[in-house]
């Protein structure tokens, strides 16, 4: 039997293999009273209402690529600053009878504030058109419904990385405010608005397919607009999709089409367990007096 030549034989010089990680920022005060000057190419990409985003530099060179996305929020609110504070959370169980009493006066509340004018700007069309990649006309209109959706951007997209895309379908109407008023009617809308959104996405970015996305909605959402998040399915998985937060459409629909009832049957009558932080004012205004034995459901 000849010999095997030495070319053919398998290497036993080791690779090295090298992983980095950006460490977490630090959070004492003297740093974080220095962070602007450490930013150098600090550039805006885009404004809306009270909302502002910039990519910048870390300062390693005068040179260096973005490697920080920027979101200012000015003037702020206290509910902004809740929000990004650290907080423990609670899961909770939403009942038909708390959704009705406690949490759907809320939404009314927050949206009598005036905190969608960023989406009305969008949806009609006084900010951020540049960056609107696709305007749906909708199905087709059923009992006078407004079927037309957008997509755009999430503001916390760099629009550059592609495994950590992270794109909205922002819907035209105004009677949906999260997935408790979705119906069993809404199905083949639910069902047409995917097709539409994961066509387009893999149209506008070639290197992606259909199955290298995901898509879902929040509850509770950070606001009060029916929308769907879409995301590559590589995207780190942070809080936000995380069980207790992100209900998968594909799950959303199928749940719709399964439900006993006729087209009116709704997400509305059923309790849904998701979790809250408890310095929200759903929390201390609801589920923590709800918990004391201070309401009644």
């Amino acid at each position: 039997m000849a010999a095997a030549s030495p070319s053919s034989a398998p290497s036993t010089t080791p690779s090295p293999l090298l992983t980095a990680e950006r460490a977490a920022f630090p959070s004492d005060l003297p740093t974080l009273q220095a962070f602007h000057s450490t930013l150098a190419q600090v550039n805006n990409i885009g404004d809306n209402d009270i909302y502002h985003w910039y990519l910048a530099s870390s300062g390693v060179t005068d040179t260096a690529p973005p490697d920080l996305k920027i979101n200012l929020i000015y003037p702020c609110t206290d509910k902004h600053i809740k929000k990004y504070s650290p907080q423990t959370v609670r899961m909770v169980t939403e009942t038909p009878e708390i959704y009705k009493n406690y949490v759907r006066p809320y939404m009314q509340r927050m949206r009598d504030e005036g905190r969608l004018n960023w989406v009305f700007n969008i949806i009609e069309g006084r900010a951020e058109q540049e960056d609107v990649l696709l305007r749906d006309p909708g199905k087709g209109s059923q009992d006078g419904e407004d079927e037309r959706f957008l997509l755009t951007p999430d503001l916390n997209w760099d629009k550059k990385t592609l495994t950590s895309l992270h794109l909205l379908a922002l819907v035209e109407r105004r009677d949906i405010w999260s997935l408790r008023d979705l119906k069993k009617r809404h199905v083949e809308w639910l069902k047409h608005m995917r097709q539409k959104v994961l066509g387009a996405v893999v149209r506008l970015y070639g290197e992606l397919e259909r199955d290298m996305l995901k898509l879902y909605v929040h509850y509770q959402p950070t606001y009060y607009h029916f929308h769907i998040h879409i995301v590559h399915v590589m995207t780190e998985a942070t809080s936000t999709q995380a069980t207790g937060k992100a209900f998968g459409l594909e799950n959303l629909i199928s749940q719709l089409e399964t439900m006993a009832g006729g087209p009116e049957a709704s997400m509305a009558d059923m309790s849904l367990t998701h979790y809250l932080g408890t310095a929200s004012d759903l929390w201390n205004e609801v589920y923590l007096p709800l918990k004391e034995g201070k309401k009644k459901t």
